[in-house]
């Protein structure tokens, strides 16, 4: 079950804008088996867009977190502390305050110039989680408070967990994110006013599926403390996301590697 847990907290990770963080196996958690306290922490690096809808990647350093306490309170990748308010060995239901790495600069390319700036910032996230026999089902709503424009996004994924061996476990599904319209006109619309500063035809983007994308995510236990991690995510921008003139690519690829140590 150990193994289920460790996949509901990766999948969120990237199929929501890198909103969660993917991590290690417990193999030694008979040593800690009485502790209520899990930490893991290493060195990560995130691929993503520069900007939504870019055709351009970027390379950003994070720290691997994952931090709990008796599987209620954690801190764990972008979730910078959280609460499962209720909770089993085959579900979580909880909330979050939560930080990505979304933003535009009208610097990070001259078709830009003139559309403004778009910050990131934190969001609240609620998620619940459920697993059987193999599969884990999650779903997670992010909702702006960091006054970015953002607005809100629900995604919702499906995963078929494998351990192949005792040491490497595989999962991998599909999901899809749907966004409001807030977020949609902050991050593809053009508005008149836009339009005219950049050249870029008027374009009103309304809510509906952003994306669709499947996540792929493997770890490895070298010793009983040292796990090395992958999770990958291709998405395909849909609708308003996809038709926007501010989008170069509609394939987007985001990616998480990480090497931890667990204490």
């Amino acid at each position: 079950m150990r193994t289920l847990k460790r996949v509901r907290r990766a999948l969120p990770f990237i199929a929501s804008a890198c909103l969660a963080s993917a991590h290690a196996q417990e193999p030694g958690a008979e040593a800690n088996a009485n502790s209520k306290w899990k930490v893991s922490i290493g060195p990560g690096v995130m691929v993503t867009p520069v900007y939504p809808g870019s055709q351009r990647l970027e390379l950003i350093p994070l720290p691997s977190l994952d931090i709990s306490y008796d599987d209620r309170i954690f801190s764990q990748g972008l979730d910078v502390l959280g609460v499962n308010a209720l909770k089993g060995d085959a579900y979580h239901v909880g909330a979050a305050v939560t930080f990505d790495f979304v933003s535009r600069k009208e610097s990070d390319d001259a078709r830009l110039r003139g559309l403004g700036n778009v910050h990131s910032g934190p969001k609240l996230k609620l998620f619940a989680d459920y697993s059987v026999s193999l599969l884990t089902g999650s779903v997670a709503l992010y909702q702006d408070i960091g006054g970015t424009g953002q607005g809100m996004q629900i995604s919702t994924d499906l995963a078929a967990n494998l351990p192949l061996t005792e040491r490497l476990l595989v999962s991998v599904g599909p999901g899809f994110t749907w966004a409001n319209s807030v977020y949609a006109r902050t991050l593809f619309g053009v508005s008149p006013q836009q339009s005219a500063a950049s050249g870029m035809p008027q374009f009103d983007a309304t809510s509906g599926i952003r994306d669709v994308h499947l996540n792929a995510y493997a770890s490895y236990d070298f010793t009983k403390h040292w796990t090395a991690s992958l999770l990958v995510t291709t998405g395909w921008l849909q609708n308003f996301a996809a038709h926007s003139p501010i989008t170069e690519r509609r394939t987007e690829l985001n990616a998480f590697a990480a090497v931890n140590y667990r204490f």
